[in-house]
Order: C-alpha cells, then structure tokens, then sequence
C-alpha cells in the first residue's frame, strides 16, 4: 500500500496520495459488494438445506409415547381402571392399575427382552415372567392403536382368561435398565407358568389387565415351597 506524507509547520502530516485514490476504490467495491451479497447467499444455502431435511425436519417430531385408558368391568361388576403408557421407541408398554381403594399397582411390559415385571401395590417384591405368545399377541394391540386413547369394554362380550404364576424364590436376577428402576427397592422373584396351584397351595393375590383387543387376563400368583 502506498503512503504519502505532507510536511507542515509544525509535524508531519500523513495525506493521501493522488494515485492511491482510483486504487483505493478498486479495492474498496467488491468489498463492499461481497458483504452486501453474503445475507442474500446464506438465506438462499439455509432454504435450500431446510427443504431437503439436511436442517431437520421442519415439524416438531411426533411423541413415541402414548396414554391409553381402559375402563371394563370385573367380575362382580366394578369398574376397573387402567392407564397404559405405550413406548414405542424403546419397546415398553407400562400398566397402572387402580384398585377400588386407590391403591396402584405397575405391570411392565420389556418388549426387548421378552419379559414381564409385576409391581402389586400391596406386595413387598417384584415377580418376573417370560412373555409367551399370548402376552405378545395382546400387547401387540396397543402398539399398532395409534389414534384411539380410550377404551371401554362391555363385560358381555369381553374374553376371560385366568394364568397361574408359581413364585420362586427370590434370587440374583440380571435386570433390563427399566426394570431395575421399576424395583429398585424390592427383591425380585422369578414365576413359573402353570396349569393351576393345585389343591395343596392357596393363591395369594391376583392382577387383572385388559387389553384393546376385548380380552382380560387375571393373573393369579401363588407361592411355591423353596
């Protein structure tokens, strides 16, 4: 770059030199233009981006979860009260049952891993089963059920099944993510599927869960001799 100087009386001056005038604006224009342009370009590069999807999608993502509510009548007649939290992302189908007393009990469904973990309210431990065909096929309704949220079935038409569970005794279990946090403070036992307790043994406690394909399962746990 050029520089000039101009002496005064009292100190020099610097002063711009004549030929540095047509150079100076030569170099100053484009500059100029370049940042005048630069919004322009960036708005066009961030459109072009957002509607191939290389910025995301523009819609916030649908949720992976779902509430569903099932109301249906037991036995004797009483409505029981069911809320289902569907986790499609992870493979979770989670149960709350509310009994007549307002007391709720969790049945965790790990899809993943093939189990099932039964929390009863008023029961000190955690039971766990492996899922058979039948437990698939019904969660297998409410993973497919993405608009409806509300269910209520009529008692005359819904099916019944009754599943006896055998409680192990309790031992080291080797826990999916969820279900050591569904019980952390319980001891775990494993069950064992049978025909019936037999005559010899009294069953405990039961849980019933209803499902959006019209059937209800009683599952009815009884103790085995350790």
């Amino acid at each position: 770059m050029l520089r000039c100087w101009k002496r005064s009386d009292d100190h020099l001056e610097e002063a711009r030199c004549s030929g540095d005038s047509d150079a100076s604006s030569q170099f100053h224009f484009p500059h100029k233009a370049f940042w005048v342009s630069l919004p322009a370009s960036l708005l066009l590069v961030i459109i072009a981006l957002g509607l191939t999807g290389h910025l995301g999608p523009l819609k916030p993502p649908s949720q992976s979860s779902q509430i569903v509510r099932i109301t249906a009548p037991d036995l004797d007649g009483l409505l029981i009260n069911q809320s289902v939290v569907v986790d499609r992302q992870n493979d979770l189908v989670t149960y709350s049952l509310m009994s007549p007393e307002n007391k709720t009990s969790t049945v965790l469904y790990d899809i993943k891993h093939g189990l099932i973990c039964y929390k009863p309210v008023d029961q000190g431990s955690c039971f766990l089963e492996q899922m058979g065909q039948s437990d698939y096929d019904n969660v297998h309704a409410l993973l497919q059920q993405q608009q409806q949220s509300n269910f209520h079935l009529c008692g005359n038409e819904t099916q019944r099944q009754t599943e006896f569970l055998g409680v192990l005794a309790a031992t080291q279990v080797e826990l999916s993510t969820h279900i050591q946090a569904l019980c952390r403070d319980r001891p775990v036992h494993w069950t064992r599927r049978a025909e019936g307790p037999g005559k010899q043994r009294l069953v405990y406690f039961c849980i019933d869960i209803c499902f959006p394909s019209n059937v209800c399962v009683s599952v009815c746990f009884y103790y085995l001799p350790e």
